[in-house]
Order: structure tokens, then C-alpha cells, then sequence
């Protein structure tokens, strides 16, 4: 249960413990170590800023973008097909795994809701620009273990720019459409 759920105790504060601590007692008072949980309904308090953890993977970046869309399309598709959020995903998958795998290291990642798509800008460490970024979209004839990502971004993507950065290292925009 979240604090809200929980009726103020006689001091007219309410629990604000983790799972399975609810921070009130049925008898209106509370543990001593449970003091320092409580917060007031009398008076406003300053929330703590949330920030999303770090971008160090794939799988973050997609909870990342996932966040985004939520956010700000009011539900988990936000009246987006299935299909497209897949795509969005599959490309931040690609453009993620090829910065920690060929750029030497994911040096930032930013999601951002623009007309009818999302905007990702990807950075590295590595100066160089991937052979295949300017490609034709083709998929590798040829049975073999890579060589897909690169592809599958050119035919899910629109506007791919690869930029240095200053310091070094380089960036990755796209954009991809989600209607």
C-alpha cells in the first residue's frame, strides 16, 4: 500500500515505508525506527527529485523510452500500434548495443517526443563513424552472426545524423516514426 492509502494516525502523519512496511500500527502509533518515516499531513513537505537511473544499457534505454511514451501519451502505448513501439525499441536496442559494443562505451542517451515519433540521440567514446551507417538498408545476404543492427536502424529510422563530439567520441540522431 502506498502512504495515501493508509488512514493518519493520531499525530496526523501516515506511513511512508517500503513494502510491507506501512509505517502505521492499528494503534495509531509507530515503531521508534519508524519515526523517521513519517511524514506530515499538516504541513507540505519538499519531494525528493526522482531521476531516472543511469542509461548504461539496453534494457535501460528501453525502460527509458517506455517511461517517455507513458509519460506522455497517457498509458503504455499512448494510441500507438503495437507494432510501431516495437520498432522504436528494436532501434534503441541497436543504436545501444552499438555504442557499448564497437564505440567504446555508452557516453549518453536521450529519448524525446517529437511530431508523430520519438527523437534518440545516442553518444559514444569512439571517433569512428560505422561503415554501414550510410548504407542502403540492405540486410547481409550472407548467414552471419552481425551485421543486421545497422540495417534494421536505416529501414526503422528517418533522419540519421552522426555528429563528433566535442572532447571526442560521437553522436547518433534518429528519428523514429511511431505512426
Amino acid at each position: 500500500m502506498t502512504p495515501a492509502n493508509h488512514p493518519p494516525t493520531a499525530d496526523g502523519s501516515v506511513g511512508a515505508g517500503g513494502p510491507g512496511e506501512s509505517g502505521f500500527t492499528g494503534t495509531g502509533t509507530t515503531h521508534p525506527d519508524e519515526a523517521s518515516q513519517l511524514v506530515s499531513l499538516a504541513e507540505p513537505t519538499a519531494r525528493p527529485p526522482t531521476t531516472e537511473p543511469a542509461v548504461t544499457s539496453a534494457a535501460t534505454a528501453r525502460r527509458h523510452v517506455q517511461t517517455v511514451l507513458h509519460e506522455h501519451r497517457g498509458g503504455p502505448a499512448g494510441g500507438v500500434k503495437q507494432e510501431a513501439v516495437i520498432d522504436l525499441l528494436l532501434v534503441v536496442s541497436e543504436l545501444v548495443t552499438n555504442a557499448i559494443r564497437h564505440g567504446d562505451g555508452l557516453a549518453g542517451f536521450e529519448a524525446a517526443l517529437s511530431d508523430g515519433g520519438v527523437r534518440l540521440e545516442v553518444r559514444d567514446r569512439s571517433d569512428v563513424v560505422p561503415i554501414h551507417a550510410y548504407g542502403t538498408g540492405e540486410i547481409p545476404q550472407h548467414r552471419q552472426a552481425n551485421g543486421y543492427g545497422w540495417p534494421l536502424i536505416i529501414r526503422l529510422s528517418r533522419d540519421i545524423t552522426i555528429e563528433p563530439c566535442p572532447g571526442g567520441g560521437k553522436s547518433i540522431r534518429v528519428f523514429v516514426p511511431l505512426g
